[in-house]
């Protein structure tokens, strides 16, 4: 089995990981290559909603 093969299993048997590492990346990619300073003040408002969620359930 080859590399490919082996993350293709690792992939269906992961799914929901898969996908969050996935949108992860996309994520990244877009602020880093793409994002304009408009998009980036409105991720910032966004990020600090979900971290005040995310505290809220600890």
């Amino acid at each position: 089995m080859n590399q490919t093969e082996y993350n293709k299993k690792w992939q269906a048997k992961n799914k929901e990981r898969a996908r969050y590492l996935s949108n992860r990346s996309r994520a990244r990619s877009f602020i880093k290559n793409q994002a304009t300073l408009e998009d980036t003040e409105e991720f910032k408002e966004l990020i600090k909603e979900r971290e005040s969620k995310l505290k809220e359930v600890k």
